[in-house]
C-alpha cells in the first residue's frame, strides 16, 4: 500500500509574530504532513508554548543558545518521528540552534536554517566553514538512508534565482562565488534541487527585502530549497513555491512524495 507526505518549510521570521497572521488558516489550507521553521526567533519555552495551538503535531524546537530569541527552528509532524537529534555535533556551529534532524520510515530530514554572511560579508569565512561541515553531516545521514535537506540555505544557487544578479554579485551576502561554490558542493555530491530539477526554466522567488516595496515589484531571491538524495527523484509527486502566502518576508515551500 503507497503512503504520501507532504512537506513544508517556511522561514517564519519570528514565529510570536507571524502566528497573530494568518499562519494558522494558511497552515490548515496547506494540510501538511511534516512542517519545518526556520528563524523561529524563540527560546525553547516560548517556541513550545505558541506552537501549542497547532493541533494534531508532535512539536520539537531548536533555540539558540548564545543569544536569546534569535534563529532557532522547529519541526511539527503529524506522526511521531523515530528520532530527533538537534545541532551537527560540531560547537561552534551548534550554538544557534539552525538544524535539526527527522527521521521516519522512508526517509531522513534535516531542516536548516544556513547562517547569513551578514553585513559587508563580516561572516562570509564563518559561513565558508559552515558549509563544508554541515556538507559533512548531511553526507553521512545521506549513506545511511536517503536524505532531504529543506530550509533557508541564505544563498541563489544561479541567476535565475534572483531578480538583480549582476549588481549584487560578490557584493551581496547570499550571491558571492564562496557560497554557490558551497552550494554547488551539494549538487556535486549528488543530491538534488528539486525545484530548479523539475523547473528548469521557472523564475519564482521565495524572500523578498521588505524595503522598496521589494515584494510588490518581485524583485525577490530564491534562497529557500528542498535538496534530496538522487534516489528519492521517483517518490517526488509535485514541488511548489507558494507566493499566495503571505506572513513573513519568505513564503513557504511545499515538497510532495509518494512511496
Amino acid at each position: 500500500m503507497s503512503s504520501s507526505t507532504k512537506i513544508i518549510s517556511w522561514n517564519v521570521n519570528g514565529i510570536r509574530a507571524i502566528i497573530k497572521k494568518d499562519f494558522l488558516k494558511d497552515i490548515k489550507e496547506m494540510d501538511p504532513d511534516i512542517i519545518c521553521l526556520q528563524e523561529t526567533k524563540a527560546g525553547e519555552e516560548d517556541a513550545l508554548k505558541t506552537l501549542e495551538v497547532m493541533d494534531g503535531y508532535y512539536l520539537h524546537v531548536n533555540s539558540s543558545k548564545a543569544r536569546k530569541g534569535y534563529s532557532g527552528t522547529a519541526i511539527l509532524s503529524k506522526k511521531k518521528p523515530q528520532k530527533i537529534i538537534n545541532d551537527i555535533g560540531v560547537d561552534i556551529h551548534d550554538q544557534e540552534g539552525r538544524v535539526m534532524f527527522f527521521e521516519n520510515d522512508d526517509f531522513n530530514l534535516v531542516n536548516v536554517y544556513v547562517p547569513n554572511s551578514g553585513q559587508e560579508l563580516r561572516r562570509l569565512d564563518y559561513r565558508k566553514d559552515w558549509d563544508v561541515e554541515f556538507l559533512n553531516y548531511c553526507s553521512k545521514l545521506s549513506e545511511i538512508k536517503p536524505t532531504i535537506i529543506t530550509g533557508d540555505f541564505n544563498v541563489a544557487h544561479k541567476e535565475i534565482d534572483i531578480a538583480r544578479p549582476k549588481p549584487n554579485y560578490n557584493k551581496s551576502a547570499g550571491y558571492t562565488q564562496t557560497e554557490i561554490d558551497g552550494f554547488d558542493n551539494f549538487i556535486s555530491k549528488g543530491f538534488i534541487d528539486i525545484y530548479r530539477e523539475l523547473n528548469p526554466d521557472k523564475v519564482k522567488y521565495s524572500w523578498w527585502n521588505y524595503r522598496f516595496k521589494s515584494r510588490e515589484r518581485n524583485v525577490g531571491w530564491r534562497i529557500d530549497y528542498f535538496i534530496l538524495s538522487s534516489s528519492l527523484r521517483n517518490n517526488v509527486v509535485n514541488t511548489e513555491i507558494h507566493n499566495e502566502y503571505f506572513g513573513s518576508d519568505h513564503c513557504p515551500i511545499s515538497l510532495d512524495l509518494s512511496f
